[in-house]
């Protein structure tokens, strides 16, 4: 099994509920093909670097996975097809980091 980063861009109009109905459907793309999700973050709503779709901001979800390529082509595969996404981009690497929360407000951090 590989160890993969997956983030989603979800359009800047998504409410709450809509966000969690994107990532439990992920989530069941990712366990109904072989793969197991290590961590899950949703990184909120954050400024594009450029208008992508006549959208300045989008909604960042993150997911920390194992599994392998035919997981990951699946997933790619429904969300070519789903609107309410902008981006998404899956880096494989060798060794994931579940501890450390990278956009944690620092307020949070400090409790």
């Amino acid at each position: 099994m590989n160890y993969y980063e997956h983030t989603l861009i979800a359009r800047q109009d998504t409410s709450p509920s809509q966000i969690k109905q994107i990532q439990d459907k992920y989530s069941k793309i990712i366990e109904s093909n072989d793969g197991n999700i290590l961590k899950f973050e949703s990184w909120g709503l954050m400024h594009l670097s450029y208008l992508i779709k006549k959208n300045k901001k989008g909604n960042y979800l993150h997911f920390k996975i194992e599994g392998n390529g035919n997981t990951i082509k699946e997933l790619e595969k429904n969300e070519k097809l789903d609107k309410n996404l902008l981006r998404y981009m899956t880096i494989k690497v060798r060794k994931l980091d579940l501890e450390t929360d990278y956009f944690k407000k620092n307020e949070e951090v400090n409790k």
